[in-house]
């Protein structure tokens, strides 16, 4: 089965170099390179985006996460708290120092994450045309880990979907398409640049902690970015897309039999970083659709995602 997907990658890859298409599985950034997109964040593009503080005001992109919040199955998680070799005694010296240690025990794609560019692939090739055969490992990816990433730092700019729709909350299975996001972007007078990092909102999080809280319908599907959207962004050029929803794109598929489309333009094809569950409401409560966007994730050596908690300031 793997020779006949190699043959099957070998001929399209091929078929696209005859069309004078562009082969996705080499990057831009040279056959060495680790990092895609993040290649764009350029010192002066950094300095350039530090300008859009204008009032210091911080906002907290990354939603609160826990054992009930809703994640991508099997995906969970757990914290146990611990007062290690504490028990019979007053703890540490005269002076008896006590403390607290924890033990995370879960998956890091869970909650507020970025998906590195060893996350999505096409048929188990994965960017710049690493198969996962070489490089997944049990222990770590050996190529594309999250460790390779520096951060991520630059112009944000939030699109806000659900005024651009005129609702309270995008509906489940609402695609934004090239023109959407064109149309939104015109309407809210704002520019999207290579080298951003664009974020939608949808509401969608008031399923966990609004008025009406319904978790089930929060994690069962979602609106959010479709192919064309997707493609659209790639060809601008941004660093991440990110959303206020657990997979970003839109759920259930614009294509019946299609899964999860637009990761695989961002990603393998593109090395775009993607960010979820962003709790974007602030922003868009403030219409703040420019800002300095910074990110600093854990580097765990091998890592394929990462929970987080990106700042945006303005």
């Amino acid at each position: 089965m793997k020779l006949i997907a190699g043959l099957a990658l070998a001929a399209s890859t091929c078929l696209a170099q005859a069309d004078g298409a562009h082969d996705w599985t080499k990057s831009r950034w040279g056959p060495d390179d680790q990092i895609g997109s993040a290649n764009l964040m350029t010192p002066e593009r950094v300095k350039a985006a530090s300008s859009l503080v204008t009032t210091g005001k911080v906002y907290s992109l990354g939603m609160i996460v826990g054992s009930d919040t809703p994640a991508f199955p099997p995906r969970s998680l757990s914290v146990t708290v611990l007062q290690p070799n504490q028990i019979s005694n007053s703890g540490l010296g005269n002076n008896a120092f006590t403390y607290n240690d924890d033990i995370f025990m879960g998956w890091l794609g869970i909650g507020p994450q970025i998906d590195g560019l060893g996350h999505a692939g096409v048929d188990h090739v994965y960017y710049n045309g690493h198969k996962d055969s070489d490089f997944a490992k049990a222990a770590g990816l050996t190529e594309l880990g999250l460790h390779n990433l520096p951060g991520l730092v630059g112009r944000g700019v939030l699109l806000d979907m659900a005024k651009f729709y005129g609702v309270d909350m995008v509906e489940e299975g609402k695609a934004y398409t090239a023109d959407d996001v064109k149309a939104a972007a015109a309407k809210q007078g704002v520019e999207l640049r290579e080298g951003d990092v664009v974020l939608f909102n949808s509401n969608w999080m008031n399923l966990l902690d609004g008025a009406n809280p319904d978790p089930k319908r929060f994690g069962a599907a979602e609106p959010g970015l479709g192919v064309s959207g997707a493609e659209y962004l790639a060809e601008l050029g941004v660093m991440a897309v990110g959303a206020d929803t657990w997979g970003m794109e839109v759920v259930p598929a614009e294509k019946e039999g299609e899964a999860f489309r637009a990761h695989q333009i961002l990603q393998p094809e593109n090395g775009i970083y993607i960010l979820e569950n962003m709790d974007t409401r602030e922003l868009a409560k403030d219409e703040a659709y420019e800002f300095l966007f910074v990110l600093g994730q854990a580097r765990l050596k091998g890592a394929v995602q990462m929970i987080i908690n990106p700042i945006a300031i303005r």
